[in-house]
Order: structure tokens, then sequence, then C-alpha cells
């Protein structure tokens, strides 16, 4: 996509120069090393799944889609022979579903580990040519061509690639006209990032704005070893509409939530999946039309 042709994503100004890391190529070889280890690994060991055994996996998978129990509304029941690509992998529950409701399912990631899992999924569902169904590759230079797939998937990776303006360009890229798209994305406006920004106040007035950046980033996405994803954007819902400016519908809704404590009293986050998490969610997930 060129800047500056028609159908191209428009940079909103907030989003300019956002990744923490300057050079791509570094932002690259840090997010290939960072999401190596499965995005899910905490969950995954709080349900004691230690293995990528099939009963290892199921009982993975009925956690994350028990935890986010909206999620697989976002895609059709059927989807026999839609071609499908799936951006971030993690654990592979998503792309499994995907396969599963019969689409032909082609996978890419930034790292070698997800996309190991993601073929170990697809042969056991007797899925043929997994490796080539499903590759490592970067969000920014989508390994197919012009037009090529029916839908496109992408829950909560293009805003770590460092260039989220040029990830969205390359979704429409490879939809054929039609073809839709199902994208996350983290809310610029939501009520932990309220929360943080209160709390992380006292550390900017100290000039410490980048220790509190990586804090934020830490709260959202971060491995075994403490670390922070290297590159994590956030936006309003009006920009990321204005991202998806270059599709000819474009749908934003708002999902996830955390615990609310006030005091002594405690909501869950089970409580908040409704009104609360329409108002001011965590996560944006867009769905678009080409």
């Amino acid at each position: 996509m060129v800047p500056g042709m028609a159908g191209a994503p428009r940079r909103p100004r907030s989003l300019r120069h956002r990744s923490p890391v300057s050079d791509q190529a570094l932002t690259d070889r840090a997010n290939a090393a960072f999401w190596d280890e499965l995005c899910g690994t905490s969950m995954a060991q709080v349900h004691g799944v230690t293995d990528s055994s099939p009963e290892s996996l199921a009982r993975f998978d009925r956690a994350y889609l028990d935890f986010y129990p909206y999620l697989s509304g976002y895609l059709p029941v059927e989807m026999t022979g839609e071609r499908t690509l799936e951006i971030g992998l993690g654990y592979g529950t998503l792309g499994q579903l995907i396969a599963e409701r019969g689409a032909d399912y082609h996978g890419l990631d930034i790292a070698e580990g997800p996309v190991a899992m993601m073929r170990e999924r697809l042969a056991r569902l007797g899925v043929r040519e997994p490796q080539q169904r499903v590759r490592v590759g970067s969000a920014l230079r989508i390994p197919h061509h012009d037009a090529s797939f029916d839908r496109v998937v992408s829950v909560g990776a293009l805003h770590h690639t460092g260039d989220l303006t040029g990830a969205v360009g390359e979704v429409r890229r490879v939809l054929r006209p039609g073809g839709s798209a199902l994208v996350m994305v983290y809310n610029r406006r939501s009520a932990r990032r309220a929360g943080l920004w209160l709390r992380g106040l006292p550390s900017r007035l100290r000039g410490r704005g980048a220790e509190h950046e990586a804090a934020v980033r830490r709260r959202y996405d971060h491995n075994s070893e403490g670390g922070e994803a290297p590159a994590t954007e956030f936006v309003t819902a009006s920009q990321a509409r204005a991202l998806f400016g270059g599709f000819d519908s474009v749908r934003v809704r708002r999902e996830n939530f955390d615990h609310l404590r006030l005091g002594p009293w405690i909501a869950r986050r089970e409580q908040l999946l409704g009104a609360p998490a329409r108002l001011a969610g965590l996560d944006l997930y867009l769905t678009a039309v080409k």
C-alpha cells in the first residue's frame, strides 16, 4: 500500500512514532524473541497445562473461550471453503476453531513457537500441508498475494508490530473485494488505561515517563520473566475507524474488563462484561468489509 493512494489507511496523528524502538527491523527481531513464548502461557500455567497433548490443549481451549465468552461469536459458525488468514497465533485456540468451522485456514506469526503450535494442531485435525499453511513472517510484509483471502482474523497482534497503520494496510491488501477483517486492538480510553494514567502521574511528573510507558505495556503483556512486549500501540475508537478508512464499512465494539475494586466493594470481571465493557472495555473489536 503506497501512502497517499486511494484506500490507504490514514495514520491518526497520535499514532505517529508510537513504537518504543525506532528501527523496524530491530522491533521485528525483538518481537520474534518475545512472542516465541506463547501468548497465553500464564493462563496455561494457572490451569496446569504444561505440554501440548490433545487433553492439555483441550483444557486450555475451554479456559480460554470461557475467559473470552464473546470471542467465538465474532466468527461465522459455518466457514466452509472460506480462505482465511489468521495473524498472531498464540496458543492456537482461535486458529483451531476457525479450521474446525471448515475454513481453508492459513496462519502467520512473527515467532517460531506459535507457528509450531498451530502446525501441530492442524496436523491433528488432518488438515493438509500444515507446514505450508502456517508461516513465520511479519504482518507488515504478509507473504501472500493481493486479494487472496476471503477473511483475515487478527486478535491482539497488529498493535504489537510497531506500525499499526502499515499492518492494517497489509490486511486490506490481501483481502479480496468484499472480504472481511476481524481485528482486535487495545482501547486507549479504557477503564484500565485511566487507572494506570492516574497511578503513573507521579512518575511522569518526575520525568520518568519512559518507565511509566514500559510499566503500562507490561500490565497488558508480559512474559514469564516479567518483561514487557517490545511495542504496543493504543487507539481510541475514532482512531481505529480512521485506520480502517480504506474499507467500505467498519464497526467497532468494546469488549473485556478487569475486576473492579472500590474500597471494600469488589465487582468480578464476569459481572462487567456487559454494559461496563461497552463503555470502557479494554479491547476494541473491529469488523470491516473491503
